[in-house]
């Protein structure tokens, strides 16, 4: 049977992430939920905060995905506050691991002091390394406390989305100065066979001159184990190419890992049991 590759659309998309929840283990919910936390100076001007998703595997997993402190106001101990109120929410949705991302130019000895630990390293094309961190809830870690915690005059509180384009306008501000804002495309492709049909789709997204990211790949059910997943990841990564990255990545559990392992990805960190009684990975390829 011959295949056409074209441009996926909207719904499809979202059919593909559905049917990839019906593959990830029965036992694994992969829903998630995001919220933002915020702190207000007494003017009621933000000066920090963060947006963070919780992963429904099981209610197991936090992933903080941006924290920030407006520069006038760090050393004083809003970012631990921050951390720990979102430790606590992470404790209170039942969640073992909170995960996150830093830079080696930003805050990766703030988060050991807290008792995160690095599971991935990535060296950049401008020089810089990417770390990703994990801290086990569960296990027994001393709170760390700053020596200047004259930031809890202040309180952390729910925010919303508003609150959030405040929280990455300030975050964004302090990372140009360090890097460039890299252009980001989409790749949003599908396979169809002889009568257009969908056959299956990759979803993904690049930095140009940096990075891209594998966020999905599907195959229907009857046409798998046929090279139209390897058909489309090699797609992907000759787009990703043709916009300067370097560097393709993605994620991948213990019940998918072999395929992309097949297809020349290595894997750069690990977190173990996680989602509870399955091991999850991060992956990448040169290219």
């Amino acid at each position: 049977m011959e295949f056409r590759i074209k441009d996926l659309n909207k719904e499809e998309a979202e059919y593909i992430g559905r049917k990839i929840d019906e593959i990830v283990p029965h036992e694994v919910d992969a829903d998630s939920e995001e919220f933002v936390l915020k702190v207000e100076n007494e003017n009621g001007e933000i000066i920090g905060g963060c947006i963070a998703e919780v992963y429904e595997y099981h209610w197991s997993r936090v992933l903080l995905e941006e924290l920030w402190v407006d520069e006038r106001y760090r050393h004083q101990g809003l970012g631990s506050m921050i951390i720990r109120e979102v430790e606590r929410i992470a404790i209170e949705k039942g969640c073992r691991v909170v995960t996150l991302g830093t830079a080696s130019y930003m805050a990766r000895p703030f988060y050991e002091k807290h008792g995160y630990t690095v599971f991935t390293t990535l060296k950049k094309a401008n020089g810089y390394i990417s770390y990703s961190l994990v801290k086990y809830l569960d296990r027994d870690i001393p709170d760390y406390m700053p020596k200047n915690n004259s930031g809890t005059r202040f309180r952390v509180s729910y925010g919303n989305e508003d609150d959030a384009d405040v929280i990455q306008e300030g975050l964004d501000t302090y990372d140009e100065a360090y890097e460039p804002k890299y252009e980001n495309v989409g790749f949003y492709k599908k396979l169809v066979d002889e009568d257009g049909r969908f056959s299956a789709g990759v979803i993904a997204d690049v930095d140009k001159g940096e990075s891209c990211f594998v966020e999905a790949l599907f195959v229907e059910e009857p046409l798998r184990l046929q090279g139209l997943g390897t058909c489309l990841l090699k797609e992907a990564e000759e787009f990703a190419k043709g916009n300067g990255a370097s560097v393709i990545l993605t994620s991948a559990g213990d019940w998918n890992v072999d395929f992309f392992k097949k297809n020349g990805y290595l894997i750069r960190g690990e977190l173990k049991d996680v989602p509870k009684g399955h091991n999850c990975y991060e992956l990448y390829k040169m290219i």
